[in-house]
């Protein structure tokens, strides 16, 4: 027999929710034939699966060694590297993510921030193996591979489902700063229509609306201008796939080492003479809205992760 209790980071979901994640290698129809033959129960009753968990609720399998091993994999693949910490609590955990790595584990096997940041946890001791088993801290917001910058974290169920929640809703104000072909002054609000091409993974911006395209806004103000080149401050309105890349190239400011949207000839020299082998695009602040509550004391807060040093020697070097 296996004996799981349920804490907090289990509560407030579904039994056959648990169970899948704990039964990982188990179809559908094997769990609730075991819960219909009683084989697992909660708090010592039968159960259907649609009850919701709570912190203390105990849950049994009376399952053979083999039959355990079978169906349930504990396996996990440690992947190192040293994270860029920005703030951590019980909840939550604001990474410094570099260009270059993945947000999520895509087809190819290779590693992403999520294993390294499930590594962290376990070799901080803020995650066992056996909640592991159960629940998986993951990413609230992604950014692509070679955008840098700050990526929010949920450490605890709750702090995934709050801070998912929140980015969601838009109530997390998320700034970037990017370095722009051309030179810019001042502030402005870009609206258009966004389409995207699923085959190429390529979006294009319209000014007017058409079939299946989004609506998006884009607000920016620029920070310093320099032999031709500009940093803005990129404020997204709406969060879509590749908005600031492609809506600030739809306006004749691609952003400097963007291979999908930017300028091939400038792209190439300013890989020769700054190394610039990717966009220069960076999440640079998140500010949290007023909350009450479990996550109140995050209310109002803000927070930041330093430029790359290659953005101060792109400008240094506009400069001559």
């Amino acid at each position: 027999m296996i004996t799981l209790a349920v804490t907090a980071n289990e509560a407030g979901q579904r039994f056959d929710k648990l169970l899948a994640k704990y039964l990982n290698k188990a179809p559908k129809s094997f769990i609730y034939k075991m819960l219909r033959k009683k084989n697992i129960t909660l708090n010592g009753k039968k159960a259907s699966g649609s009850e919701m968990l709570a912190a203390g609720d105990e849950v049994r399998l009376f399952f053979s060694d083999e039959t355990a091993a079978k169906f349930h994999s504990a396996d996990f693949d440690k992947v190192r590297t040293a994270l860029d910490i920005i703030y951590e609590d019980e909840h939550i955990v604001l990474i410094n993510k570099p260009a270059g790595m993945l947000s999520q584990k895509a087809d190819g096997g290779e590693p992403s921030l999520v294993e390294y940041l499930i590594t962290y946890l376990l070799d901080s001791g803020s995650l066992t193996e056996a909640q592991l088993a159960t629940f998986r801290p993951s990413v609230c917001n992604r950014l692509d591979r070679n955008t840098s910058g700050i990526v929010v974290c949920g450490k605890s169920l709750a702090g995934l489902q709050e801070m998912s929640r929140l980015l969601k809703e838009r109530s997390v104000h998320k700034y970037y700063r990017c370095i722009v072909k051309g030179e810019m002054q001042g502030e402005r609000h870009l609206k258009g229509y966004l389409s995207k091409d699923h085959r190429t993974n390529k979006v294009t911006v319209s000014d007017r609306p058409s079939k299946d395209a989004q609506p998006i806004e884009t607000r920016y103000r620029a920070i310093a201008c320099a032999g031709g080149f500009t940093m803005l401050e990129v404020l997204l309105i709406t969060g879509r796939s590749h908005q600031i890349r492609a809506h600030l190239s739809s306006v004749g400011h691609p952003i400097l080492g963007d291979p999908k949207y930017g300028d091939p000839d400038l792209n190439d020299r300013c890989r020769r003479l700054c190394g610039v082998k990717h966009q220069m695009l960076h999440a640079y602040r998140v500010e949290f809205p007023r909350l009450e509550g479990t996550f109140g004391y995050l209310s109002g807060r803000y927070f930041t992760a330093p430029l790359p040093e290659l953005y101060h020697r792109v400008m240094a070097s506009a400069n001559v």
